[in-house]
């Protein structure tokens, strides 16, 4: 998201999609291309693809709806499912013979706010390729209603990230979000009603990113200017361990001392201890975190409801509504001086919805993540995320993160999950339904923690 939206404006407009088959082989055409010289994958390979290709096949049969839920772990993770659907999925197809109808492709569920900091030029490019927006944490009417629609009736299936939100580690699941599975039951509920008897699914797919060589070198340049940065002095054991460990604990000291001090929060005592250094730092980061929310809740009026993520999503959608508000839509209407006030409360809100995203790039770590397997992806992941931290401090820009060397993304398709056997419980009542989404969403959860691979 961005972090410079300093004036009100009129509320954001829902973006229809628009799908376009010509803009659709434009960019599949040179996808290949632009992920080779614009990001830094170099090899895409997946697993199981032949359960998609059944899938894809049965769906133009018109004997199933699907949705697919992959993870989220970095930005590029689209670019990698749309590379998986337009070249691995026919190329298997044609293995085994299997004759499927093109474009293979999908109606991506996007976070409205992407084209905010990414341009309109990716808000008409999502449209011509079908997908369609969500604003997320609040009942987004709109967006809902044309997910709900192409669900059941659109020209390709479903594909989202139920987990929201980026969180930058490949072998971390964050918690899912219940709409996954609440849109899975309204399709099954939709063909129901129009005595269709297609089945509904969802299915799991796993992305990991891992690198062509380890790029230790790199990962050590990259801890010096953070340690440069955050005022550490030079020093450079033989482990990358100990650096790491010692900058979390100095940006994590003044981080304290600058909610303490100058927003008047106060942090529970965590006593020391030392033989456990990565359990008392977790405590720290925890504790932490849930002061910076506090600070961004307590100007919106917010309660602290839920976990990290669904406090994340409540303050964003509070900071929205301050800034595109819905007295902008006839700007003209008002005097200069209730522009200027509405400017100013851009501002603020801008500002309180920075704390929260601290927390963001934060929220996925435990402290023990490179511990329990010092690789260098997982010190590459954690110093990532430590610079994402610095770079929104200084004001700089959190999605033009620095290279360290080439990737590989692994893609593991899982084996779906049935929307339509747990339809009959939805259908029961209130409460039936309310139990069915949440017992699904923590099966999709396992399901997914279940396709990283060790």
């Amino acid at each position: 998201m961005p972090d410079v939206i300093n004036q009100a404006q009129p509320p954001l407009e829902f973006i229809p999609p628009a799908f376009n088959p010509s803009v659709l082989r434009v960019i599949q055409l040179g996808l290949p291309s632009y992920l080779r010289w614009k990001t830094a994958i170099s090899q895409i390979e997946a697993d199981n693809v032949e359960v998609l290709v059944n899938l894809y096949r049965q769906f133009q049969e018109g004997k199933i709806r699907f949705l697919i839920a992959f993870r989220h772990p970095q930005a590029t993770d689209p670019l990698c499912l749309g590379y998986l659907l337009s070249q691995l999925v026919p190329r298997v197809a044609r293995q085994q013979g299997i004759s499927l109808q093109h474009p293979i492709h999908a109606h991506f569920i996007y976070d409205r706010g992407i084209t905010l900091w990414a341009g309109s030029h990716v808000a008409w490019i999502a449209s011509k390729l079908g997908a369609t927006p969500i604003q997320r944490g609040k009942a987004d009417w709109t967006g809902l209603r044309s997910a709900r629609d192409l669900f059941a009736n659109g020209r390709f299936p479903m594909a989202a990230a139920p987990e929201g939100a980026t969180n930058g580690l490949s072998e971390v699941v964050n918690p899912l979000e219940p709409g996954i599975a609440q849109m899975g039951f309204w399709c099954a509920e939709d063909l129901h009603k129009a005595g269709r008897d297609e089945q509904v699914l969802i299915v799991p797919i796993g992305i990991q990113y891992s690198y062509v060589a380890d790029p230790w070198g790199a990962i050590a340049n990259l801890l010096t200017k953070l340690e440069t940065y955050s005022g550490l002095p030079p020093h450079h054991p033989s482990s990358l361990y100990p650096r790491l460990l010692r900058l979390a604990e100095r940006l994590l000291s003044l981080m304290e001392d600058f909610y303490t001090r100058f927003y008047h929060q106060k942090l529970p005592e965590i006593p020391a201890q030392s033989e456990e250094i990565n359990i008392f730092i977790a405590a720290r980061l925890n504790a932490l975190l849930n002061i910076v929310l506090q600070v961004a809740e307590q100007y919106f009026d917010l309660q602290p409801k839920g976990n990290f993520n669904d406090r994340c999503r409540r303050v964003e959608q509070a900071g929205w509504n301050y800034i595109f508000r819905e007295e902008y839509k006839d700007i003209k209407a008002l005097s200069s001086l209730e522009r200027d006030l509405g400017d100013r409360i851009a501002e603020e809100a801008n500002l309180r919805m920075w704390h929260m995203r601290l927390v963001e790039s934060l929220v996925a770590v435990t402290g023990n993540y490179v511990h329990e397997k010092p690789t260098a992806e997982r010190f590459a992941e954690t110093t990532l995320l430590i610079w994402d931290v610095v770079t929104r401090i200084r004001g700089g820009n959190p999605f033009q993160r620095p290279l360290l060397g080439k990737q590989r993304a692994k893609i593991t398709v899982g084996e779906p999950l049935s929307i339509s056997e747990r339809y009959p419980v939805y259908k029961e009542n209130r409460q039936g339904a309310r139990q069915a989404v949440a017992d699904f969403t923590k099966d999709l959860q396992h399901a997914m923690e279940g396709l990283i691979v060790k």
